[in-house]
């Protein structure tokens, strides 16, 4: 094998090395809470309303029962894992331009994954601890984010930023 052929080999494989080294850069952190709270109102208030007053006889009977909060966490909680492993975003991030993918590979996440995600998000958010985690990490990772080994990215034209 000629040198020159030998180099050139060498030089094709740092690149392809380099290029699937990709580092994704987690999302700002007040677009995340932003696109959580558009979640609320746009997932979760409208299962609020349902449960309220279609499934129970108003609002005191949804105030009463201790079943109710865990059918609507529940529901929202399949809805969320179902629209982040089909779409890879939901409603609120959409409207941010985030998506939320695995950490490694930068795809979309299985519902499993996902839904390991919210359940840890759930953990986190009872802590409180765990959604500081980004204003102390340098990637800005949150815990739940950790457990699943997602990251939330900021999706730019169908591109997602990266360093």
């Amino acid at each position: 094998m000629r040198f020159r052929t030998l180099k050139q080999k060498t030089k094709n494989e740092t690149i392809t090395q380099t290029e699937t080294k990709k580092k994704f850069i987690s999302a700002y952190y007040p677009l995340k809470v932003k696109a959580f709270i558009t979640d609320m109102f746009m997932i979760y208030a409208p299962i609020l309303y349902i449960l309220a007053y279609l499934v129970f006889n108003g609002k005191d009977d949804f105030q009463e029962s201790q079943l109710a909060p865990f059918i609507a966490v529940s529901l929202y909680g399949l809805i969320y894992s179902l629209l982040l492993s089909k779409f890879g975003q939901t409603p609120g991030k959409k409207a941010y331009n985030l998506k939320v993918v695995h950490a490694r590979t930068g795809e979309n996440i299985s519902f499993f994954r996902a839904l390991l995600r919210f359940v840890a998000f759930l953990f986190s958010a009872t802590i409180l601890l765990g959604l500081l985690f980004p204003l102390f990490r340098q990637d800005r990772k949150a815990l739940h984010d950790l457990i699943a080994s997602t990251i939330e990215v900021t999706e730019k034209e169908n591109t997602f930023s990266v360093s």
